[in-house]
């Protein structure tokens, strides 16, 4: 049975870096996988101020310069991982990037930003990207795309899993034992890190995200906020549905302060911990509406999971649930939407669909991404 490695490449909402993953692969249903390299390369202070103003809305100038520069760097991630890996270039049978989300409008489109040429160019690999675009192309969500290595790659042998995934956005992937794909469900459960990071980014210039938990574990979050905020319609439209900063946005995220701040007693701790608890909450809000499944573990994987604050907010509102580490069963749970990438290039390459209709909702399964060869 023929084997490819793979480098998969990924940019979230969170804007803290790139992950590239190198990745060999065999076989179908069930896919053989291993994880040879991973690595993570923070953006400067820079970089990411760049980013989101990208995602803001700036010039055509602008988003021209930053779809090449943005190559450069996503081909930088993928040659040092490259070299971590210590795999022969000859045998890197492709590059599958997900560039950078610049903005996502479920029902209509989506883009993402990272020239693949440029990618393919600097490391003299195929590139394969642009995943999102064929399955709303089909009346999909283009998201979340990860279910298919939840399902492939991740699944139980015996029991009901769900994988959460906090990064920027909140994902969940719903699998039955051994990963029957016709039965997962999937959906974003609303915010990450991402209003975490925006709160403790405007409150803290000089830190790119509350480390440790630090700033949350010493404030007290605003309960009658949170519960306000979720009632924002998002949280009580059912699946399938996807969200990203175009609703949890620098402006949302500056409305938050404002809101926790009418209150004369708040602290910038206070603020944070009130960020915390509206991931958490969310996240235990879309498992009781929606989430009939007779789940029998919950994995936590994303720069999220690593903030042990909201870890313990997540266990506190999910309680009777076992609540683990992805990292304990599997790998660096960092490195796990790099390797789902790496998946869905390996799918294409093989000619089998990327999606799960029943997560996105597209009209059927589609071979995902576009093919940019060295």
């Amino acid at each position: 049975m023929e084997t490819r490695t793979l480098i998969g490449l990924m940019s979230g909402t969170s804007l803290d870096g790139i992950s590239a993953a190198v990745v060999r692969f065999r076989g179908y249903a069930p896919v053989q996988f291993e994880l040879l390299a991973f690595v993570s390369t923070s953006y400067t202070r820079e970089e990411r101020d760049r980013l989101a103003n990208v995602l803001n809305g700036t010039t055509p100038a602008e988003y021209c310069r930053i779809n090449f520069d943005l190559g450069e760097a996503l081909a930088r991630a993928a040659k040092t991982a490259h070299s971590e890996s210590g795999v022969p270039l000859s045998d890197i049978a492709a590059i599958a990037s997900h560039g950078q989300t610049v903005w996502h409008e479920p029902g209509h489109s989506t883009w993402q930003t990272g020239e693949s040429a440029v990618i393919a160019e600097r490391t003299g690999i195929p590139v394969i990207s642009d995943f999102r675009v064929r399955d709303m192309a089909a009346s999909g969500h283009g998201a979340p795309l990860v279910p298919i290595a939840d399902a492939l790659l991740f699944s139980s042998p015996s029991e009901w899993r769900a994988l959460q995934n906090i990064g920027g956005i909140g994902n969940v992937t719903v699998v039955p034992p051994k990963g029957d794909v016709s039965g997962v469900r999937a959906f974003d459960t609303g915010p990450g890190a991402v209003v975490i990071d925006g709160v403790t980014r405007a409150l803290r210039p000089d830190l790119p995200y509350d480390v440790d938990g630090r700033l949350a574990g010493a404030g007290r979050a605003n309960l009658g906020l949170v519960r306000e905020l979720l009632g924002h319609p998002y949280f009580a439209s059912p699946p399938p549905k996807s969200t990203g900063r175009e609703l949890f946005s620098a402006r949302y995220i500056d409305d938050f302060i404002a809101q926790c701040r009418k209150d004369p007693q708040c602290t910038d701790e206070d603020i944070v911990a009130s960020a915390v608890e509206l991931t958490a909450a969310s996240i235990a809000d879309s498992y009781n509406r929606f989430m009939p499944e007779p789940v029998g573990e919950i994995l936590l994987s994303g720069g999220g999971a690593k903030n042990p604050v909201l870890v313990g907010a997540i266990r506190r509102h999910l309680q009777g649930k076992s609540v683990r580490a992805f990292d304990e069963l599997f790998f660096d749970g960092e490195a796990k939407e790099a390797v789902a990438f790496a998946l869905l290039g390996y799918l294409h390459l093989i000619r089998q669909p990327g999606n799960v209709p029943g997560a996105t909702g597209a009209r059927g399964p589609r071979i995902l991404g576009k093919y940019t060869p060295a």
